[in-house]
């Protein structure tokens, strides 16, 4: 790596730390522990401090996060810790913009995606970048929602994205995490029925859909691509099917 890369990217870092303090809402304690871990990376290297007593709760938390990198380059911490610190940006402003110009409609109602129209095109924007826009039951429900109104509404295609350095990470574990034993089959039928609805919105959709993808896409997200009429990819786009 030159000199004049490795400055820009220290300019890159401290800009990314003076944003980070404009975040008007809170991004959680699993992200805040990510963004400590890559800070402490990029700027001391590998954790080699002594692991705190077992009772530190906080401590040890941060020590696990910045541990668990590993032998990651601090570059590499940095051009992350940057991205991560972008994506949250993108994040908040998305969702505090209000009509950007006449000819663009915001859709309310939704928490885990953005659906915005203009010049006859519906976004559909997976909106969950600090869980890299993994797919919990609420994003399946709005998803199949935006579907269905976009399918009725004056615009002439939809496209779905994705917000941040994911397209979408796929279902998100917690979807299957806290179900007691006795709600299993019960949670498995529910699922089930959510599954084929929302695959059946993909099939059913009345109009040219065009998958934007954006980023690193996995599991269901990849089956999805198949449904879609018109698939555009960037070049930092790797997909795994599970």
């Amino acid at each position: 790596m030159t000199t004049a890369t490795m400055q820009v990217s220290q300019k890159d870092f401290e800009k990314a730390q003076e944003q980070l303090k404009l975040l008007k809402k809170d991004p959680g304690n699993e992200t805040k522990l990510k963004l400590y871990a890559l800070f402490k990376q990029a700027t001391e290297g590998p954790c080699n401090s002594p692991k705190p007593g077992m009772l530190d709760f906080v401590k040890k938390a941060k020590w696990d996060a910045w541990n668990s990198l590993g032998n990651l380059s601090q570059d590499n911490a940095r051009q992350k810790y940057t991205e991560l610190v972008s994506s949250l940006i993108s994040a908040e402003s998305a969702g505090q913009t209000k009509d950007a110009s006449p000819e663009e409609s915001r859709h309310g109602g939704y928490e885990t995606i953005i659906v915005t129209t203009k010049n006859n095109i519906t976004k559909i924007m997976f909106n969950r970048p600090e869980r890299k826009n993994a797919i919990n039951h609420q994003m399946y429900r709005e998803i199949i929602k935006a579907l269905h109104e976009a399918g009725k509404d004056d615009s002439t295609i939809a496209v779905i994205t994705g917000n941040g350095e994911y397209y979408t990470s796929g279902n998100d574990l917690n979807n299957f995490a806290n179900v007691k034993p006795n709600e299993m089959e019960k949670m498995a039928k529910d699922g089930a029925v959510l599954l084929k609805e929302f695959v059946s919105s993909f099939i059913d959709f009345p109009k040219p859909l065009i998958a934007v993808v954006n980023g690193p896409a996995i599991g269901i997200s990849v089956t999805l691509l198949g449904l879609c009429d018109i698939v555009y990819a960037s070049d930092r786009v790797s997909t795994l099917q599970s």
